[in-house]
């Protein structure tokens, strides 16, 4: 259980840092040699591309974009300082006043326990309706 809340915290932690536009912390998140895979986006590799995809967010908010990243439904397997888990993901957008889903999804995430926390080695998303840069 204790590993659950750990890795539950990970998710919580990205998805408020991105929403808030807390670049350095949503890099933290992350191995240093992470993969981070958008269906909008695409794919981002390391540190660096971790900020460069966080940064894209935070430029938005600049703009007056609020995002609100949902996680739920976590489902964790562990073994040893590697895990693997999925949660389901409800990602609003509010621009002039409107919000709107932009489409549910599922995170898929392989993480590894690197200096005593969880962070992200793989983090994958799947969307259940496409939507493009434009719906930002």
């Amino acid at each position: 259980m204790e590993e659950w809340f750990a890795i539950n915290a990970l998710f919580v932690r990205y998805a408020t840092s991105l929403d808030h536009g807390d670049v350095e912390s949503v890099v933290a998140c992350f191995m240093a040699d992470a993969i981070l895979e958008s269906p909008v986006l695409g794919k981002f590799e390391g540190h660096a591309g971790v900020r460069n995809f966080a940064q894209l967010t935070a430029n938005l908010l600049q703009d007056g974009v609020q995002f609100r990243h949902v996680v739920s439904n976590l489902v964790a397997a562990v073994e040893g300082d590697r895990a693997i888990a999925r949660c389901y993901l409800l990602d609003f957008r509010t621009r002039a006043g409107r919000t709107r889903l932009l489409s549910p999804g599922e995170y898929r995430c392989d993480l590894r326990r690197f200096e005593g926390e969880w962070r992200f080695a793989t983090r994958m998303v799947t969307m259940d309706q496409p939507f493009s840069e434009d719906d930002l």
